[in-house]
């Protein structure tokens, strides 16, 4: 095959046949065609898009490019949940430990924040000890003993989705919808699980800022799992402001434990029932989201999902103190109280602002290999519909270096105020299934 035809069958708009993309999938990883001319097809996708059946095909490609995770000697399902990333997003955290409560086993890989938006490995990092590097016979020894496992992606897992990925960070060519649900995707299918969830986040804070692309990508990745015989679903949640409260590593792992407890904010509380309620619809443990939900419920409020925590760590080697004991854990040095301006309801809190804000301080990274201070963060007081005085304290800023008057002006920048009071906000826009 001719990689020059197969780009220029895609330039004019034609489909590719699954040989052509597997040509070029294998010719990359190996090397035998060059950057520049898989840059050149890759932006030809992104003009020109790709089918159902285009965009399956390549995430078969991808998947095969590499070793894939054999769960199959651990009796029953085995449920995946995948998040598109968000800020304040540590839904894996409550939501893991709560459906295996349930008796589901979760395995899960994970990467690590990147950006404005946080990584569950990350959070999970903060606490002493905690090892996301398991050996694939540890892994599916975790999920067999304990129920659940999350861990980083191993290292011979979708290669064709590394190189593929850092071509398209460095050619403009990231958001296009087949590339991003291929690329999710392949490494999902590869890890071996039997059920997933997507749970796809749409608003400022997320990579999709708008409901139709949002549903667009959704029902993309879908269609790819139910072709590779997986159950897949995805819920379409709102990232137009943080999820929760706390925004940085150490401070969510707090938030996730107290949502545990049955002490959490509302909105994360309610996104992971809706979602764990679905897991257990994908187990054939309930029927119904509302039964699942109930269920649920009772499991944070009689401490089973704590005690589900409690064994992620130990199967992990943390210390599984910080369940009791949140001073295990690394916090910041300074704490900086951060005052409203004026007193108004709050319209909107902008969560890309707050993200970045976050990541400055050294909560996120700019560049995969940047080292990551998991004690520093933001924890607001307020959330968005909420009246505040002027003088009122809007959030706290925990923090090892000091703050320039510029850094507060833009915390302050990202909130929004208005004398009316705002409309009651939407946490779950769509299911699809």
């Amino acid at each position: 095959m001719n990689i020059i035809e197969i780009i220029n069958k895609k330039k004019n708009n034609k489909s590719l046949t699954k040989d052509e993309i597997d040509f070029f999938v294998n010719a990359f990883v190996d090397e035998s065609i060059p950057d520049y001319q898989v840059s050149s097809l890759l932006m030809a996708i992104l003009l020109r898009g790709m089918d159902e059946e285009e965009t399956s095909n390549l995430t078969s490609a991808m998947i095969n490019s590499g070793g894939k995770v054999d769960l199959s000697s651990i009796s029953g399902i085995k449920s995946d949940k995948h998040s598109t990333g968000g800020v304040g997003d540590k839904v894996s955290l409550v939501l893991g430990p709560l459906v295996t409560s349930c008796g589901v086993k979760l395995s899960k890989m994970s990467g690590k924040g990147l950006g404005h938006t946080g990584g569950t490995l990350d959070k999970l990092q903060s606490i002493p000890g905690f090892n996301i590097e398991l050996s694939e016979e540890d892994f599916g020894k975790a999920v067999k003993d304990y129920g659940i496992a999350i861990i980083s992606q191993t290292k011979n897992l979708v290669p064709a989705d590394k190189k593929l990925y850092s071509l398209r960070d460095v050619t403009g060519t990231v958001d296009s919808i087949p590339l991003i649900a291929s690329s999710i995707m392949s490494k999902k299918l590869a890890s071996g699980s039997d059920t997933i969830l997507l749970d796809v986040k749409c608003g400022t804070g997320a990579f999709m800022q708008d409901f139709d692309s949002a549903k667009i990508l959704a029902k993309s990745m879908v269609s790819i799992g139910k072709n590779h015989g997986k159950d897949t679903r995805a819920v379409i949640s709102n990232m137009n402001e943080p999820l929760g409260y706390s925004i940085g590593n150490s401070l969510e792992v707090i938030e996730a434990l107290e949502t545990l407890k049955g002490k959490g904010p509302k909105d994360l509380e309610d996104l992971c029932l809706y979602e764990g309620a679905i897991i257990l619809i994908q187990n054939g443990i309930v029927d119904s989201i509302e039964e699942g939900k109930a269920i649920l419920y009772e499991n944070l409020r009689n401490n089973k999902a704590l005690e589900k925590f409690k064994d992620l760590v130990k199967a992990q080697s943390g210390d599984e103190r910080v369940v009791d004991d949140y001073s295990i854990l690394p916090i910041s040095k300074y704490k900086t109280e951060i005052k409203s301006p004026t007193s108004a309801y709050i319209k909107g809190i902008n969560p890309l602002s707050l993200g970045n804000l976050s990541s400055d301080l050294g909560a996120g990274r700019k560049a995969l290999g940047d080292i990551i201070d998991h004690g520093i963060g933001l924890v607001l007081k307020n959330k968005t519909g909420d009246f505040v005085e002027k003088g009122q304290v809007l959030l706290t800023v925990y923090h090892n270096k000091d703050l320039s008057e510029d850094f507060i002006r833009d915390l302050v920048s990202a909130f929004d105020f208005s004398e009316k009071e705002t409309l009651e906000k939407t946490l779950i826009y769509d299911y699809i299934y």
